[in-house]
């Protein structure tokens, strides 16, 4: 591995953008005008746009001691490309805005781009611009990102209906269980410098922490079976506070089940491994990027093939309440305990 360190200065702001984005080539016939100009230039040809823009802040959304800047690149796509899809909506460009302070070389802005790269080309979407600046401290990551979607076919998070059928993708609660984990061995660390990770057969975990991935497959299924869900959202701040979030743009309650609700074993075994409720991980955590979507009754049988696909739920009137119930056939009143970038 190279130890070679070439201060930013050396290159200046132009030099910097042209050496981190070199590589980079256009994939969207949308794309008209790219990277070198004062602005970018993208005609959707009479699709509607869908932009969304995520801000990434160092010590706040992540933590340099144990995440590689390749994956959070990555992931710096990943979660803007997430809230697209949530739209119903197709990806197509991002602008990536950094400030950084003079701890960080060439080398390392490289590397981060790196894994922006890789993300840009894994989903098809053209980074077209973007803004370097200085930073007291730390890095501070800002992504803007945008879709193209059929008119009239984007979805809301207010639309969904009494009795449609609350789905989610994949599966829950992995990532909180890798923060956790990777938090625990950060701390032992800083109290025993000579004491090694120990992260054996925590793969998963740590890799839904690490290097999230945007549910396209999912958006993609829906459109080859033509459902259109009646509401949506991505699961970023746990799946209690986003249900919340559907229910009460709504104006409406909510029944979830206990043990519709999906985990991966390896979410499980932490989860014990923890002395936690996988549950609760589940329902609290954050940073899925699953989908969290409603559909009518009438259009289950086109998902009950896609395994990608759980129905955890249903939506009922205001005046119910929401409610789940446990696995022992309790009801609870369901709370926000989720993520909240405001509260300490």
């Amino acid at each position: 591995m190279s130890t070679e360190r070439t201060e930013i200065e050396k290159l200046g702001e132009f030099g910097l953008i042209d050496q981190l984005t070199k590589n980079f080539e256009t994939q969207n016939a949308s794309t008209v005008l790219s990277i070198g100009d004062d602005a970018a230039v993208i005609d959707h040809f009479g699709k509607q746009s869908v932009i969304t823009t995520d801000l990434l802040i160092e010590g706040v959304h992540f933590d340099l001691m144990y995440t590689p800047l390749k994956h959070l690149g990555y992931k710096s796509v990943i979660v803007n490309l997430s809230d697209v899809y949530a739209m119903n909506a197709q990806p197509t460009q991002i602008t990536m805005s950094l400030a950084f302070s003079n701890r960080f070389s060439v080398e390392a802005l490289e590397e981060f781009y790196e894994g922006v790269q890789i993300a840009c080309e894994r989903y098809g979407v053209d980074l077209i611009g973007g803004d370097t600046s200085t930073s007291q401290k730390g890095l501070i990551i800002s992504v803007t990102a945008i879709g193209e979607v059929t008119p009239d076919q984007f979805v809301k998070r207010s639309t969904a209906e009494s009795g449609d059928l609350i789905c989610v993708s994949g599966d829950l609660g992995a990532a909180f269980l890798g923060l956790t984990l990777m938090e625990r061995e950060k701390k032992i660390f800083l109290e025993n410098p000579q004491v090694q990770p120990s992260l054996e057969n925590e793969d998963y975990i740590v890799g839904r922490l690490l290097r999230p991935e945007a549910r396209k497959d999912i958006i993609d299924y829906l459109a080859e079976q033509n459902i259109v869900p009646t509401s949506m959202m991505d699961i970023s701040d746990g799946l209690s506070s986003d249900i919340l979030h559907l229910c009460r743009q709504s104006g409406l309650g909510c029944r979830l089940y206990e043990d519709k609700i999906p985990l991966h074993e390896d979410t499980k075994a932490a989860a014990f491994k923890f002395g936690l409720d996988p549950t609760v991980c589940a329902l609290n955590g954050g940073e899925d990027y699953e989908l969290l979507f409603t559909m009518k009754q009438s259009e289950y049988d086109k998902i009950t093939m896609q395994e990608e696909i759980s129905v955890i739920g249903y939506m009922c009137d205001l005046e119910e309440g929401n409610k789940i119930i446990t696995k022992g056939n309790n009801v609870f009143d369901i709370t926000a305990q989720g993520w909240n970038a405001f509260v300490k």
